[in-house]
């Protein structure tokens, strides 16, 4: 295990799942306030803002414009521009970023918050001009072996600056074929895709993997 990041879906759970992880140099907790439940969260901003300047890394933040939460967007994105101005504040952060349903308004939040640091884009699914977009903006992408399983994901990843790609399995949350979730370790299978896209040998695409993680 090189390196494992473990995004945090609220300020409370980075508390918890930090203690579990003090110790082990390879894992590292990002602090996150998940868009899916801003509403249920929204009490925690205060709380998500104090402690930026704690974490070495920030995520999953961001926005998400799917039928199911768009309701929420304005909250959403409050909480948003609340912690990239806080990154801005302590120098800028990693943060890894939801972006379903809304690449744009993510990407017009970064931009309105331009040293708030490295975004990472998590399993990307806008549109392929939202991606150059994103690749212009400076933004890297990580992906895993449920992106890479639709013809869609595939073409986004295709389109991707292989020195801007990283791996990821967005376990437990992402599952495989049966119902069982990725482990850290399952990101690997991504790799025979990425041999066909970048046209690399396998040994060749780890080395690139692991200069990007680097």
């Amino acid at each position: 295990n090189v390196f494992t990041l473990v995004v945090s879906t609220s300020p409370r759970a980075w508390l918890a799942t930090s203690k579990v992880f003090a110790g082990y140099p390879n894992i590292k907790v990002a602090l996150g306030l998940h868009p899916e439940i801003a509403v249920s969260k929204a009490s925690e901003q205060d709380l998500l803002v104090s402690l930026v300047g704690q974490a070495e890394f920030i995520g999953e933040i961001g926005l998400d414009g799917s039928p199911r939460f768009k309701q929420s967007m304005m909250l959403q994105r409050q909480i948003l521009d609340a912690v990239l101005a806080e990154c801005e504040c302590v120098g800028g952060r990693i943060m890894s970023l939801h972006s379903r349903g809304a690449a744009d308004q993510v990407l017009d939040a970064l931009e309105a918050h331009p040293k708030a640091g490295t975004p990472v884009l998590h399993w990307f699914s806008g549109t392929k001009k939202q991606l150059r977009r994103a690749a212009d903006h400076g933004a890297w992408f990580s992906i895993g072996p449920s992106m890479i399983a639709s013809e869609k994901g595939r073409q986004l990843v295709a389109e991707m600056p292989a020195t801007k790609v990283l791996l990821e399995t967005d376990g437990p949350f992402a599952t495989k074929a049966d119902g069982t979730p990725w482990f850290p370790w399952d990101a690997d299978q991504v790799v025979q895709t990425l041999c066909v896209i970048w046209g690399m040998h396998p040994d060749q695409v780890r080395a690139q993997l692991l200069f990007n993680l680097k």
